[in-house]
Formats: structure tokens, sequence, C-alpha cells
């Protein structure tokens, strides 16, 4: 094991709802827990990509507590110690908190990188590459290091972050390249996206952290010292029975709050490294079809549970289709994406994907959360 992965850990972050993937994820089953493509989740997926860098004792999964018992399911090798009970949302700046210092109980030198639990990603070697090297440059404790993706087009669905000057690293390739952070910038309009993409100095930001804790720490108490206190509390708690009554208490009394609110769009010695590895968050059911195997008709079938009822199509053209008990039978129709999911039938056109997320907010302001 080389020097810079000794003290190394994962932290994936499972608490999400995943709720523009409706009706199939559902408040009770986020798309974290599914299989959207592959024989395995997409919790799975990440757990097992990241273990090939980082031992499975190593690894800590910050979850909703309602979804506990799916992660020891679903990650059996996973120490059940190593599984942190969220009480309530509070964004990621809490949570990754959390998870650096139960890192840190484990190991005061800790370095921690930081995961999703709901990506997908073509090109494992190359993200297990860039992966590497940011705990590498995590490990001095002078820099917080992000991954920036490569843009593949302009995407109004991401956040970006500009970056500067090229940061000079003895020996660097080209794909080796480092990069100051300049700002980061909101989900943009279509045009501002096509300006990012042109000026080529625009990563999309997907929330891939790693640094060491005692720096992040640092980070915390340098630009959020509101959540010292709490963080201290936490600290204290951790391994000791008053574990979860602290984390009720801290969570209770905590704004919702994002990392990149929090710490990242402050910090003075933030770097990234640019990531292509075919990076997508799965984040639409447009996205889902893109992604998927297609048939001769243009048609994906997502099943998500395993074996389900079967789908037939006559003329039918580019659908996206995820069956449930019952058989669904497609006529004449193109570019829909149709979802049979518990108690819910949804059909939207391919094209109005993201206005799925309108839809949830709809049957919430009519007092149909029991669909949610």
């Amino acid at each position: 094991m080389s020097n810079h992965t000794e003290h190394a850990f994962a932290v994936i972050l499972a608490g999400g709802s995943g709720t523009r993937l409706w009706p199939m994820s559902r408040d009770n089953k986020p798309k974290q827990f599914l299989k959207l493509g592959g024989d395995e989740t997409l919790l799975q997926q990440a757990a097992k990509r990241i273990s090939q860098l980082i031992e499975w004792e190593k690894i800590i999964v910050v979850t909703n507590r309602e979804y506990v018992e799916t992660v020891q399911q679903q990650l059996p090798d996973i120490n059940p110690n190593n599984i942190i009970a969220e009480p309530m949302k509070r964004d990621t700046a809490l949570a990754m908190a959390i998870g650096a210092l139960v890192a840190q109980k484990a190991d005061p030198e800790a370095v921690v990188t930081n995961i999703a639990s709901d990506h997908v990603l073509k090109d494992e070697a190359e993200y297990l590459r860039v992966i590497n090297r940011s705990l590498e440059l995590a490990n001095s404790g002078e820099h917080l290091i992000t991954v920036g993706v490569t843009p593949t087009g302009p995407n109004v669905n991401f956040g970006y972050i500009k970056v500067d000057n090229l940061v000079s690293q003895s020996g660097d390739a080209e794909n080796n390249q480092v990069y100051q952070v300049n700002s980061f910038k909101e989900k943009p309009d279509l045009p501002t996206a096509e300006t990012f993409l042109a000026e080529g100095n625009y990563f999309w930001n997907a929330n891939m952290y790693t640094w060491k804790v005692s720096a992040i720490l640092e980070a915390f108490h340098r630009y959020f010292p509101e959540a010292d206190d709490k963080l201290a509390q936490i600290s204290e708690a951790i391994q000791t029975p008053r574990f979860n009554p602290v984390l009720q208490d801290v969570y209770e009394a905590s704004p919702k709050i994002s990392i990149d609110f929090a710490i990242s769009e402050k910090a003075d010695n933030l770097l990234l490294i640019p990531g292509d590895f075919g990076w997508d968050d799965v984040g639409l059911w447009s996205t889902v079809y893109e992604l998927g195997e297609k048939d001769g008709s243009g048609t994906v079938i997502v099943r998500a549970a395993g074996e389900q009822a079967p789908v037939v199509s006559l003329d039918g053209h580019n659908n996206l289709v995820s069956p449930d008990e019952r058989l669904i039978a497609l006529i004449g129709v193109e570019d829909l994406v149709v979802v049979d999911s518990q108690d819910v039938i949804m059909i939207a056109p391919r094209s109005r994907s993201a206005d799925i997320k309108k839809m949830v907010e709809k049957l919430k302001t009519e007092n149909l959360d029991e669909y949610l």
C-alpha cells in the first residue's frame, strides 16, 4: 500500500431522495438503492468501485436512519459501526463533516474521499486513477481537493466550477493536471452554459471532494464557525452509546446547508483535478434512457427489481419503459417514459423528464404524500 493511501477512508453519501426519478424512486426507496441498468444497485456499484482503492473496513456510509437496514442488506461487507444514521436531512455539509469525524476517530491522520451513492460512470480505471491522485494531493493537509468533471456539452442541470492557472506539479503529464479553483457557478441557463464551454476553463461540479480530516475541520472552523460546538459534541460521542442521541440534538439545531455553500465557495486552498470518466448523476429519466441498452426499436426497458411483467410494443419507438406486475403494451407511441411502480403509473414525454420534480411538488400540495 502506497503512503498516501495508508490513511485513506471513503465516505459514501447515501441519504438523498432522488425525486426526479419518481415514481420508481420513492421516499422509502430512493434511487441509490435501485438497479438502473446492470445487476447491482447504484449504491452497490459505488461501494465496489471504491473498494478497489480503499479497504472495506475504511468505507463509511452516511445515510438516513430509515435506510440503515437497506444499506446493511445491500452492503454486507461494511462494518455496521461505519453506517451513520442521520435523523433528518441536513444536506451535504453536516454529512461530510460527520463522515470525516468518524474516520478521524479511527485514524487521527485520516484522509477522506467523499463519493455519491447514486451516480454512474463509464471508465472505472480512470475514475480510480483520479481519486488516487486526489488522495495523494490531500495527504499533506495543505489543500482541499475537488474533482471537476470535464463537460461533454452545455448542460444546464449541473453546477460549474471555474478554474484559474494550472498548478505546477513536478513530473505532471497532460492527464495529471491540477488547477486552482477560481469560483463556483450555479446551474446556468443554456446561453451561459455554452459560454462556459467555449471559454474552456469550466468543469461540472460533481461534489467529489477529498481532504485530510484536519484540513476540512480547520475549514469549518474558519468559514462556518457556528458548527464548531456541534462537531465537537459529535466527535466526543463517536463509539459511545450517546452517539445517536447527540446526533439527534445536533441535527435538530442545525440548518440545511451544502458543503459548497458552507465551505467550498469560500475556501482559498481548493484545487481541482479534471475527471474525464463518463460521469452522470442519473438525475432524469431522459438520462436513464440515454445510458440504457436499446433494442431494435430504440426502446429501453428498466427492470429495477429483477423479475417483472413483460413489455410488448407494436410500432413503438424510442420509449423508456419500467414495468412492475402488469404487462405494459405500447401501440404507435414514441419518445415516452412509462413507469409502473407500486401504486403509481407515470407517463410523460421523455423531453419533459425535468418536470417530474414539479409533479412531485404538485402531489405534496394536494396532500397525496402516500404516493411519494
